[in-house]
């Protein structure tokens, strides 16, 4: 083998510095045209980015991606959705990739810098499910919740605007518009296109839809689609929505009460306060605790003492308090009484909690189930002190809680998770919707 002289390298390198200079100044200027894309290149391309299934190209689906952040109180969450539509139809759900880390961003609240690492973490996680070929098309949201409702409204501009930093930083469609707290009516028509779209009915006109009832820790929901001409005359003033998707306009019965979410009313039977502290230290007392019971409750960052009452009939003497506490807050919609509807969150938690359905696979219970959980327990709970004092309090709100929303004790309600697999968050409903948004801005529709 010829051994090639030290001599050669000072007459090499003149040559190879000049060719080496030029090639990475080409790829610096590509990467900015890559990494920078212009908005209406991009939403050109939402579906035109789509690569095809196998058969010919006119009748081949096309394939499309979205990105949607939760940014709940106690995590932040993302969705990263992969959609496929054939020609003419609407799209479907092919894959999902869900990661969620903690603390939620509202703990980054008198550190904002520290909030950048686990965007980045998650950001990490879309580039790694999503081709590189389909990056600038995908658009990029963050939504948050009740974490950031509740912080200080400086305090949380400024989470946002860091977060829109790392967003704009990144290879994904971002827009103005990219990170945003939601209301809770939002919240709720999420999730209504979520568990419809899942099953179905948003595929053409004529289907039946189904309601989503929604049980959080500050707030719970109630969205369906009315058909009577009556329920659309005695909604209260914000009770109802319009929503445009596949060309279609609905009109949604849906509405948020704050106050009410599962946290919230606890606080509220135990006559306390939301964002203060017991006057002097003092213990809250509760009809709905069980007998003799002290503790400490945690709620909002804030410790609260709290204690049950000498004993008599448990049920009857909580279920006169929650009636107090929900007493003309809630609109009575009777046309709910005859929709399906599917319930989450803390309906689900609580119903698997005391065997109402399995913790894993969900299942169906009706209004009265409710009510005789909250009988038994509030029964027994004295005897049963390993489990959660708030079990008598809790049945006892959902049971009535339900039965204000105009449900009747037969009203069979589907508690799930998941439908084909797929998480029942308002995350699947708020992106889609978003990605069709988009689309009618641009012209054609999905």
């Amino acid at each position: 083998m010829r051994k090639i002289s030290n001599y050669g390298a000072p007459r090499m390198m003149k040559v190879v510095y000049p060719v080496g200079l030029c090639v990475g100044l080409f790829i610096y200027v590509a990467y900015i045209k890559w990494h920078q894309p212009s908005t209406p290149q991009a939403l050109s391309s939402i579906t035109g980015a789509a690569h095809t299934s196998s058969g010919s190209a006119a009748r081949a689906h096309e394939v499309f991606y979205g990105i949607m952040f939760d940014a709940g109180s106690t995590g932040t969450r993302v969705h990263v959705f992969q959609f496929a539509q054939p020609p003419g139809e609407t799209p479907t759900l092919t894959h999902e990739t869900f990661k969620a880390l903690k603390p939620g961003l509202s703990a980054y609240a008198d550190d904002v810098e520290k909030s950048a690492q686990g965007i980045q973490e998650l950001l990490d996680i879309a580039k790694q499910d999503i081709p590189f070929d389909f990056w600038k098309a995908t658009p990029l949201v963050l939504k948050a919740t009740a974490g950031l409702r509740l912080l200080p409204g400086e305090k949380a501009q400024k989470l946002l605007q860091k977060v829109k930093e790392v967003f704009k930083a990144s290879p994904f469609l971002v827009g103005d518009d990219c990170v945003s707290i939601m209301n809770g009516t939002d919240e709720g028509v999420s999730a209504w296109i979520t568990v419809n779209f899942l099953t179905g009915s948003l595929r053409g006109p004529g289907r039946s839809s189904v309601g989503m009832l929604d049980l959080g820790g500050g707030s719970t929901q109630i969205t369906f689609l009315p058909r009577a001409q009556g329920t659309f005359e005695a909604s209260p003033p914000g009770h109802l929505t319009s929503l445009q998707m596949f060309n279609r306009t609905y009109r949604l019965y849906s509405h948020s009460y704050l106050g009410l979410g599962l946290m919230s009313a606890r606080l509220a039977i135990l006559g306390g306060m939301e964002g203060r502290p017991a006057k002097d230290g003092k213990e809250l007392v509760s009809p709905c605790l069980p007998p003799g019971f002290r503790g400490q409750w945690e709620h909002a960052e804030i410790m609260y003492r709290i204690s049950g009452q000498k004993a008599g009939h448990l049920h009857e003497l909580c279920a006169s308090r929650v009636s107090e506490v929900l007493r003309n807050k809630v609109h009575r919609a009777e046309e709910a009484g005859r929709v399906d509807f599917y319930a989450f969150s803390y309906y689900y938690d609580l119903a698997a909690s005391v065997g109402l359905i399995d913790s894993e696979k969900g299942g169906s219970v009706t209004v009265e189930d409710f009510e005789i959980a909250a009988k038994y327990m509030c029964r027994t709970l004295g005897a049963q002190l390993h489990l959660s004092p708030f079990l008598c309090m809790d049945l006892t709100y959902v049971s009535l809680l339900l039965r204000e929303f105009g449900f009747p004790g037969d009203k069979v309600l589907k508690l799930t998770r998941k439908i084909d697999n797929v998480e029942t968050s308002w995350a699947l409903g708020a992106i889609f919707h978003y990605i069709d948004t988009l689309n009618r801005q641009k012209g054609p529709t999905l």
